[in-house]
């Protein structure tokens, strides 16, 4: 078991739930005209219930809120909300539950009322995680000791052994990945963007981003036409890797190259002065849901700037 801390347990929790939520809302687009799949339905509720309130939740309820009430955090504030969207949320997904096995045969009308139970789940459930990542979360950050943060972190996988047993964490996970169905799973989320959108994304990210393929091959490059680091034209594109280096480079990039498609590197990274600015150049493994290698991907970023912070800066000083 890696070492959490108890914030990043809980977030990881959210990440679980909004994968069920996801596979749900899908679910409930298809109602009321087509059949349910009652059997996928009950285990997305299921789910939904038995980890995401009975399990998540009660880590919330049990310790999370007793210690950020103990360390000053007034009750009544937004812990009382988080409390009353719980009890909201359970009573949502009880009733789903209920009527689940009766989705098929009930009149449009009952399965439109269904629907929206659902869609009102999902908006409450979506807001509550953003209030509890973005607010409550860092409440409890400022207020916690390394002390509270041990004792939190106890408790949560003592809780979670105590109802799924050792390796509760991978029992967990298997239960989602029933739920997703395998290839019916959307553990992206780049659907969501254009082609334009992901182009623009790239010539804006602020360094500088090279791939090359599984066969070794330069396929693309981002801030084309634009001022880069190390000098680079649409030429390179279609020549191998290896074609792209000082020769004294070569046996290190193969090196590299090999590792990563055998596994045994997962990054390969090396700064250089260069000018009057200090360049970081990283490399890593590209690989696919099921662990097959596409390629490399080369990073390239000046860090003079960034090595001077100090302090702190917030959002817009």
């Amino acid at each position: 078991m890696d070492n959490k801390r108890w914030d990043e347990i809980l977030v990881a929790d959210h990440e679980m739930i909004e994968r069920a939520m996801d596979i749900l809302r899908r679910t409930l687009d298809k109602l009321p005209q087509i059949t349910s799949d009652v059997i996928s339905m009950k285990r997305i509720i299921d789910f939904l219930l038995e980890f995401g309130d009975r399990i998540h939740n009660k880590k919330e309820e049990e310790w999370l809120f007793p210690l950020l009430i103990k360390r000053g955090i007034p009750e009544d504030g937004p812990i009382r909300v988080m409390l009353s969207e719980h009890e909201y949320e359970r009573s949502l997904l009880d009733q789903m539950a209920i009527e689940t096995a009766h989705i098929n045969t009930m009149e449009k009308d009952k399965k439109a009322e269904f629907k929206k139970k659902g869609l009102e789940y999902l908006e409450i459930r979506a807001n509550h995680i953003w209030k509890e990542n973005d607010v409550l979360y860092a409440i409890g950050r400022k207020a916690f000791t390394e002390e509270d943060n041990a004792y939190l972190v106890d408790s949560f996988n003592g809780f979670s052994a105590g109802v799924y047993g050792e390796g509760f964490e991978q029992k967990i996970v298997s239960m989602l990945k029933e739920i997703e169905g395998g290839k019916a799973a959307r553990t992206s989320l780049i659907s969501n963007l254009t082609y334009e959108q992901i182009d623009a994304i790239m010539e804006t990210l602020p360094f500088e981003v090279t791939f090359v393929d599984a066969d070794d091959t330069v396929a693309y490059f981002n801030r084309l036409d634009r001022e880069k680091i190390f000098v680079r034209s649409r030429s390179v594109i279609g020549r191998k890797v290896v074609k792209c280096h000082p020769g004294k480079s070569i046996d290190k990039v193969e090196r590299i190259v090999n590792g990563f498609k055998k596994g045994e590197l997962e990054k390969a990274e090396f700064w250089i002065d260069f000018g009057n600015d200090k360049v970081l150049i990283r490399y890593f493994p590209v690989r696919d849901a099921q662990e097959k290698y596409l390629g490399v991907l080369e990073v390239t970023q000046r860090i003079g700037d960034i090595q001077k912070l100090s302090g702190e800066k917030r959002l817009l000083d």
